[in-house]
């Protein structure tokens, strides 16, 4: 530690140097870099802005760089053989029924902005399947190549500290395709699992401060699927909740501050006899999906007989709705390409926020959800504009969870919307 905080500047980079072995550094590792100056630091913030203050010496600048190493043809064909080799997910068009639950997780894929779904109903009703089976659809979306965080080239908003510095220094940055991501976060996930963590003792013995990403930063313009949520932690909820809030993600150890973007689709399951979510994690969720059982006997023995044909056989079951899956991946992507382009009538504004005073929702997000909703279904359905089909359609979703509750109220939230919705359209 002397040898790195002594006096010599050329003593100091040699030893700072030596401590950090770029070779063995993998694309997604950050190093953190030192530059000497007197005084207290001016540096430029980078994540959130990271300082290291000694008592009595010179104090030094910390720096986080990404070193991005190019991928050889060995190790794309071994990424590829890991793809391959991955444990076979069920496809989304061979789902049987459950509708609803369906049609707001694509129009989630169409249109992040909508916020996430929260999908509740009976235990084995196919919720985490058909989450799951979301994988094969994602779109791919580019990337800043060796960047952690999934950077987006083009929107700041979702840009890491330091990929923006290198862009306004005018640096060429590698840009690559890559899919959404889905990032399962399990019940019995540490906060610094999920937040990233920071080891202080490396700092303060060798100089190197190494921060390893976590769950958030996969997450970022992707993913984040929690099964049963209702069970999560209350310490992982308020992380959840700050994080969906602000759109990023902030570290905070031993007085080292580290942010980066964290701006994610977030989905949970749960059963409601299982215990109720929080309503202030209930309301950043942008739809709500019912699930129930299905009553129809022909429904029921085709769903077994499906999963039976898939159990015994996942590749030949897979190939068997691979025209279906190909259709509907063309059907979001075309979707996606043309939502800039989906207009509604001011008139239809108008009546959806009358729908949401009259049902006495808390706050806006409820009247800016069923807009965003109504214009992805158009989009899905590849019309220009909304109608009041569309907004009929998903209202239901994107209000029934945002309601007062009252115990002695029998009839279902969604039924009130609905109810309110053909009074106010007429």
């Amino acid at each position: 530690m002397a040898s790195v905080l002594g006096t010599s500047t050329s003593t100091a980079t040699t030893a700072i140097l030596a401590s950090t072995p770029f070779s063995s550094r993998s694309s997604k590792s950050a190093i953190f870099s030192y530059y000497p100056s007197s005084g207290q630091c001016q540096g430029r913030k980078f994540y959130g802005g990271i300082r290291l203050p000694v008592k009595g010496r010179s104090q030094f600048r910390v720096a986080i760089s990404n070193v991005a190493t190019e991928i050889s043809s060995a190790q794309e064909k071994a990424q590829k053989l890991a793809e391959d080799s991955q444990r076979p997910v069920y496809p989304f068009p061979a789902i049987v029924g459950q509708d609803e639950m369906k049609l707001c997780l694509l129009l989630n894929v169409i249109d992040p902005k909508i916020g996430g779904v929260m999908i509740m109903g009976d235990r084995g009703t196919g919720k985490s399947t058909t989450v799951r089976s979301l994988v094969d659809l994602l779109p791919e979306i580019k990337v800043i190549s060796g960047d952690p965080f999934n950077s987006d080239p083009d929107d700041q908003e979702v840009m890491s500290a330091e990929v923006r510095d290198k862009l306004r220094n005018g640096d060429q940055l590698p840009v690559s395709l890559t899919k959404i991501n889905m990032v399962d976060l399990p019940l019995g996930a540490t906060e610094d699992r999920v937040c990233g963590t920071i080891d202080i003792e490396k700092a303060l013995t060798e100089g190197v401060k190494a921060f390893e990403p976590g769950l958030l930063a996969k997450a970022n313009r992707g993913i984040l699927y929690v099964d049963e949520v209702n069970l999560l932690d209350d310490h992982l909820v308020d992380v959840l909740l700050d994080s969906a809030a602000s759109g990023w993600n902030t570290v905070e150890r031993e007085g080292i501050s580290i942010s980066h973007p964290a701006r994610f689709i977030l989905i949970g399951s749960g059963n409601p006899e299982e215990g109720e979510l929080r309503p202030q994690l209930l309301d950043r969720f942008g739809m709500h999906a019912q699930v129930g059982t299905v009553r129809d006997a022909e429904l029921r023995v085709k769903i077994v007989e499906e999963r039976a044909r898939f159990d015994r056989n996942p590749k030949e079951f897979r190939e068997s709705y691979k025209a279906e899956q190909e259709k509907l991946q063309d059907q979001i992507t075309s979707a996606r390409s043309g939502l800039s382009s989906v207009t509604i009538d001011r008139d239809l504004c108008v009546k959806i926020s009358k729908v949401c005073a009259e049902l006495n929702v808390d706050g806006l997000r409820g009247d800016i959800v069923t807009n965003r909703a109504a214009r992805a279904l158009a989009a899905l359905k590849g019309r220009d504009k909304v109608t009041p089909e569309d907004i009929a359609t998903v209202i239901p979703n994107c209000l029934r969870h945002r309601l007062r509750k009252d115990p002695l109220e029998s009839i279902d939230s969604g039924l009130l919307v609905v109810e309110k919705f053909y009074e106010v359209f007429g």
